[in-house]
């Protein structure tokens, strides 16, 4: 039986990998594992395997240009909203390789993976156009420093998990890996690591 299951989990990653889906996993209460890439809320699914962006990997060979062009952008936000020019790049960096099409599996978009709830909540239109997701992202980020009274590692943890996570573990970077490690990544890119 746990062959069969390690089999299952294997064929799961490998279309995994192809489709760029997010695994999830469940225990029954028969004790039965059940995987999925469409979680149903409150039957208990945890993420066991986070996939990238479909073009973050293909997205960093063209990283450095990329960041070039929007250099200048990025330089108007973060004078606009007070913000360190060096951390925006940072976010965008991780977030999405610079690249102003990229779509995760989750549903974020652009330069710095807005959700469109929070695309609605600071007024940005058109996720796609790189300065309004710029201009949004950075708002966003200034509003979690506020939030969080300055402390970038939960902000920076707000911003890839949702403030009310961090608010729900006590104003601490929440416990799920994929955003302990974002958290890691960010500030090493900030040079704050």
């Amino acid at each position: 039986m746990k062959l069969l299951k390690n089999a299952v989990l294997i064929m799961l990653i490998g279309i995994s990998s192809f489709a760029s889906a997010d695994i999830y996993k469940r225990i029954g209460v028969n004790g039965r594992v059940y995987y999925t890439d469409r979680p149903e809320k409150g039957l208990g699914y945890r993420l066991i395997i986070r996939t990238p962006p479909k073009t973050y990997t293909h997205d960093l060979k063209f990283m450095t240009g990329n960041k070039l062009k929007f250099k200048d952008m990025v330089a108007r936000a973060a004078v606009k909203h007070q913000m360190d020019p060096k951390l925006l790049h940072a976010v965008i960096q991780a977030e999405s390789a610079y690249n102003p099409h990229a779509v995760s599996s989750a549903g974020a978009v652009g330069l710095m993976q807005l959700m469109p709830d929070t695309a609605r909540r600071y007024g940005v239109n058109d996720r796609h156009d790189a300065e309004q997701n710029i201009d949004g992202g950075t708002r966003y980020l200034k509003d979690l420093l506020a939030m969080f009274n300055s402390n970038l590692k939960l902000a920076v943890a707000g911003y890839n998990a949702g403030e009310g996570a961090v608010m729900k573990y006590n104003y601490t970077v929440p416990p799920y890996r994929e955003t302990q490690n974002y958290v890691q990544h960010v500030l090493k890119l900030y040079g704050k690591s």
